[in-house]
């Protein structure tokens, strides 16, 4: 009985379907694999788990990191403001050593200048105490770069006189290394700049 060979040329287009398909098929398998474990490691740092009484996985969602950043800002716009504007003949210079911490040469700067003007001097000779009634930050985030308006309601106490100001500075944030107990948040304020102060009688209060 005679045997028919089939054309070489079927054959190998055959094979080379084959072949490619194969290929095709590894190639979706490892993008699907990879996008798999992406997904995965993805929602592992978005998540944390905790182990119930009974044994079974609880999963917890952890803040974000913006979410997470704007906390530490606002906690640190309030801290520098409280050090730096809530003073008095007592604690001026421990809270204003404070304050330096938590801030560039733009604060140094501004510091000096006031020593300059006799600030201080003015706190020593009339025993004023400059308290501070309420702190108001808003961030905002641009290209990465993040920017700050502070708006500082204070009092200066001169015995039988007490004057309530409005301060409105600004300013950018920088993340710099933790140094606890001096700069607890990791932030640093660039750029600052008292932007307007003035006096509020009592129809404004």
């Amino acid at each position: 009985m005679k045997t028919y060979y089939k054309n070489i040329y079927t054959v190998l287009k055959i094979n080379r379907f084959i072949v490619l398909a194969l290929i095709v098929c590894s190639l979706l398998s490892n993008i699907f694999a990879l996008w798999m474990a992406f997904s995965t490691h993805k929602k592992a740092l978005n998540n944390a788990f905790a182990i119930n009484t009974d044994g079974s996985i609880i999963p917890l969602k952890l803040v974000t990191q913006k979410e997470n950043f704007k906390v530490e800002a606002l906690a640190h716009l309030q801290l520098f403001h409280n050090y730096f504007y809530n003073i008095d003949a007592s604690n001026y210079e421990k809270n204003l050593e404070k304050a330096l911490w938590l801030g560039n040469s733009t604060v140094d700067n501004l510091y000096r200048q006031k020593k300059a003007d006799g600030v201080y001097n003015r706190l020593l000779q009339y025993s004023l105490v400059q308290k501070v009634l309420s702190i108001d930050s808003k961030i905002e985030e641009k290209n990465g770069a993040y920017t700050f308006r502070t708006v500082t309601i204070f009092e200066i106490n001169r015995g039988s006189i007490i004057d309530t100001y409005q301060l409105v500075s600004t300013g950018n944030l920088i993340t710099v290394d933790r140094n606890f107990p001096n700069n607890p948040h990791g932030l640093l304020i660039t750029d600052y700049f008292e932007k307007s102060l003035k006096k509020l009688n009592d129809e404004n209060r």
